[in-house]
């Protein structure tokens, strides 16, 4: 389910949050679905569980999980993706870079539109 990589840069907790994520979109982990507890998933990934309980508490933010007291943790039934402009603009920034960096490397704009279609494809299978 989730892996961890201690060698990135990215923190544990965003990693815990991403693969979550992913894990939705693919539909591996559906609305309703139950996720482990703080205590388990630290153990499942060997992270302090108050890192697991920071990754949780971001995605109760987002409203992407939901708490019941005393049942446990479960991906929410009402979650819709919705666009936060302060993300919007983080991805833009991200993509500019990507897209300056391919164009250093010899790519078209046709290749990079190719990798992302790809990459894509290979999260969300084949729906669109």
């Amino acid at each position: 389910m989730i892996n961890i990589d201690g060698r990135s840069s990215t923190p544990i907790y965003e990693q815990i949050i991403n693969a979550i994520k992913e894990d939705i979109l693919k539909g591996i982990l559906m609305p309703g679905d139950k996720l482990p507890s703080v205590r388990e998933l630290s153990l499942m990934v060997t992270a302090n569980p108050n890192t697991v309980s920071r990754a949780y508490k971001e995605l109760e933010r987002e409203k992407v999980i939901e708490t019941l007291r005393g049942k446990g943790t479960y991906v929410s039934k009402n979650y819709k993706p919705k666009m936060e402009e302060d993300k919007m603009e983080a991805l833009k920034e991200s993509l500019k870079k990507i897209i300056i960096e391919a164009h250093y490397v010899g790519l078209k704009k046709e290749d990079v539109l190719n990798i992302v279609n790809e990459i894509y494809k290979n999260i969300k299978g084949n729906s669109k």
